[in-house]
């Protein structure tokens, strides 16, 4: 190697370590380290309901931290029998712990204080597999009064009277309904059965006491299961089952998250302001603007909700099946919960009420409001061995959506008795009406992925730093085999 290549390569190496010095690469690579050592791993079980986004929440944590943090959604009921039974370290439901739960077994009551942590909101939606002419549909729109007589074997085929006349520009078949239910206890159940013993009690006390149960039943999490209804295992079964070719038929009550992510449609829910509504991040928060919510501190209850105000909005954009997800957090150290534990947890919590909501909209849910992102944070405080959120967390506020947004939408022409194709693959009614396809209509799902992490300025630094380094390898030679071509004049020679 000549004495300029030497001086080159000098230069570049120079140059490479100061920058990762300015930049602060070393730091960086310290940081890694640090989170390796100072998180310990933590386990949670329960909602599938508000699973999507957590799962997305962890890829997070772990690639941009280091943490692991594990969590099996084997429905609601089980994680808060796992926290009681002290085998976790966290639980996430969307009911609180029941005093007299509906299956009779012992009242659920924590030995180790807890609180209660909205983690993010969404829509209990309705996901259906049908279709018209062998063209999916995808502007169906039902009534409460529907879909209680569909879920409780009032209602049996598509083409019933009552379906029809909600959607009157749709030829709709004369085939069997398969009401798809989830056959282990959850929350998606809990709130789907709170909403309709309070909205349609009467059809939903008989269908519990012909099946079993006490009347007036109430919220259970657990469906009765009569020989009608197709009973899965968590959301991503009851989605799963839905959107499968041989269950052409079907609907059933999911997390909107789910039916997003499988790319099937939902049905637009007439709410009390008599306009058909999807349940998206907008009108989940207009929806919950009408919750209310326990602000007694020192109640065993704090923060949870009342939705009867969800439900009987009269605000037009409002999807009346909107509620929150919560995250149930010691708030004492035992035998299996150290502090060491908490401060992972408590910064788990923190990414998820500050960065996570960011994400909520894209993977189908509601960020929380401000007030909610708030009041979460007090309760991370509660965590033993607990880590300070950045002061700048605020939450992202939701704007409500205008009127315009929520209209009954496309397929309400009078008359319709065939379909048709169009060129681009729309379906339409005898009348011009969509039934599927085209660029407007009904709530129509769209599969979505989320990269684990953010190419950010860390990354960037780290990929500069590559090409520096490759630089130092490669260009020695190079430059070497280029000054000892012939007629190449070398200094001092």
């Amino acid at each position: 190697m000549t004495t300029r290549t030497r001086r080159t390569t000098r230069s570049i190496l120079a140059f490479a370590v100061a920058f990762l010095i300015a930049a602060g690469f070393g730091s960086a690579f310290d940081a890694q380290a640090a989170y390796a050592a100072t998180y310990v791993p933590i386990s949670g079980t329960g909602s599938t309901w508000s699973q999507n986004a957590l799962d997305q929440w962890r890829k997070n944590v772990a690639a941009n931290y280091g943490m692991t943090v594990n969590y099996s959604g084997t429905g609601s009921s089980a994680g808060r029998r796992d926290y009681i039974a002290g085998q976790v370290d966290f639980a996430i439901s969307e009911i609180p712990f029941q005093t007299s739960p509906e299956d009779g077994s012992a009242p659920e009551k924590p030995t180790t204080p807890f609180a209660y942590m909205p983690i993010v909101a969404g829509g209990t939606s309705f996901m259906y597999n049908l279709n018209i002419g062998g063209k999916r549909v995808t502007t169906l729109q039902l009534s409460g009064d529907s879909i209680t007589k569909i879920f409780t074997g009032v209602i049996t085929t598509w083409k019933d009277p009552q379906i029809a006349a909600e959607n009157p520009g749709l030829a709709l078949p004369d085939k069997l309904i398969t009401p798809v239910v989830r056959s282990d206890g959850s929350g998606s159940t809990a709130q789907f059965t709170l909403w309709m013993s309070k909205q349609h009690p009467a059809l939903w006390n008989s269908f519990c006491a012909a099946n079993g149960r006490p009347s007036p039943c109430g919220l259970t999490s657990q469906y009765p299961a009569p020989k009608f209804v197709k009973a899965q295992s968590g959301s991503l079964g009851v989605a799963g089952y839905v959107s499968q070719n041989y269950a052409e038929g079907a609907i059933t009550y999911v997390e909107y998250s789910y039916a997003l992510k499988s790319g099937f449609p939902v049905a637009k829910v007439l709410n009390a302001a008599g306009q058909y509504v999807a349940p998206t991040g907008a009108a989940v928060a207009v929806a919950l603007q009408k919750a209310v919510i326990n602000t007694t501190v020192s109640s065993p209850d704090y923060l949870t909700q009342n939705l009867e105000g969800v439900y009987n909005s009269a605000d037009p954009v409002a999807y009346p099946l909107s509620s929150y997800s919560y995250m149930i957090v010691p708030t004492a150290t035992s035998a299996n919960f150290t502090k060491e534990k908490g401060s992972t947890l408590s910064t788990f919590a923190n990414y998820m009420l500050c960065e996570g909501q960011k994400q909520a909209e894209v993977l189908g849910y509601s960020p929380l409001p401000e007030n909610l992102v708030r009041a979460g944070l007090e309760q991370v405080a509660r965590i033993p061995g607990t880590v300070a959120a950045a002061s700048e967390c605020k939450g992202p506020i939701t704007p409500p959506p205008t009127a315009a947004s929520g209209t009954a939408g496309a397929g309400a022409a009078a008359g319709a008795t065939d379909v048709a194709a169009s060129a681009d693959g729309a379906l339409y009614d005898a009348n011009g009406a969509l039934i599927s396809g085209g660029a407007s209509g009904g709530a129509v799902s769209s599969p979505f992925t989320l990269a684990d992490s953010v190419f950010g300025p860390q990354q960037f630094v780290m990929l500069f730093a590559g090409i520096l380094v490759v630089a130092v390898i490669a260009l020695p030679p190079v430059l070497s085999r280029r000054l000892k071509r012939p007629g190449t004049k070398i200094p001092g020679q």
